[in-house]
């Protein structure tokens, strides 16, 4: 498996699991028990890992994965749970070698 499409599916973890904690952990305590900095410490941290999602995925697609792939997920990163959904197709990917990368003996 290439370290690209490796660091697509990490990456898609932990987005994934920082939209779950907004929605799921930060949202309920600003309405709740008005806590809004609660939204504001996880909704920072989500919205850089969002943009590294697709900056990965970009790289990803760079190095050989196939553009539907990637665009899977980028799109999937909008979805709450969507990395996670994704996460299987990434894992089976096989990239398409480019002239950057020596293939194996």
């Amino acid at each position: 498996m290439s370290g690209s499409i490796r660091w697509l599916r990490l990456v898609g973890m932990v987005e994934g699991v920082s939209f779950l904690l907004l929605l799921g952990v930060a949202m309920p305590l600003k309405y709740a028990a008005g806590m809004p900095e609660a939204v504001s410490v996880v909704g920072m941290a989500h919205g850089l890992l969002f943009i590294a999602l697709w900056l990965v995925a970009a790289w990803a697609w760079a190095r050989g994965l196939s553009g539907k792939l990637a665009f899977l997920a980028m799109i999937a990163a909008i979805v709450p749970a969507g990395p996670f959904l994704i996460d299987r197709k990434l894992k089976n990917a096989v990239p398409t070698p480019s002239i950057a990368e020596p293939r194996d003996p």
